[in-house]
């Protein structure tokens, strides 16, 4: 696979994840008594609604800005327990689950090839 293909692999990868994380924060942030009904029926603790809505747009921030690598793999660290976390709340929820899956292999995705393209990354 050439270099530019991995690094169109890369950014489409990135903006879809940061597209999903970005919807999510912002339902957190608008619906914040929605999502923290969510979180009692799965007895999740409701003050998480706030801080994990600022970590999802700091997150965002980091993968994109690349101000430091360092940050950058706690992002993705975070956005993968984040979205694989989610993925199992829905199932038990009986939730459809389409798009916390689909951030999953975003994830994964986005940060395999952070390193294997040839994106101007830190």
């Amino acid at each position: 696979m050439n270099d530019k293909i991995k690094t169109i692999i890369y950014w489409v990868s990135t903006i879809l994840m940061c597209g999903i994380y970005t919807y999510s924060a912002q339902m957190y942030l608008r619906n914040p008594d929605m999502v923290a009904g969510f979180f009692e029926m799965l007895h999740y603790p409701t003050n998480l609604v706030y801080p994990l809505a600022i970590a999802k747009i700091l997150g965002i921030v980091a993968v994109l800005s690349n101000v430091s690598r360092f940050l950058k793999e706690w992002a993705y660290a975070g956005f993968f327990f984040d979205a694989v976390l989610a993925t199992l709340a829905h199932f038990v929820a009986g939730h459809d689950i389409l798009l916390s899956a689909a951030a999953v292999v975003l994830v994964i995705v986005s940060r395999v090839f952070w390193d294997r393209s040839n994106a101007k990354t830190a």
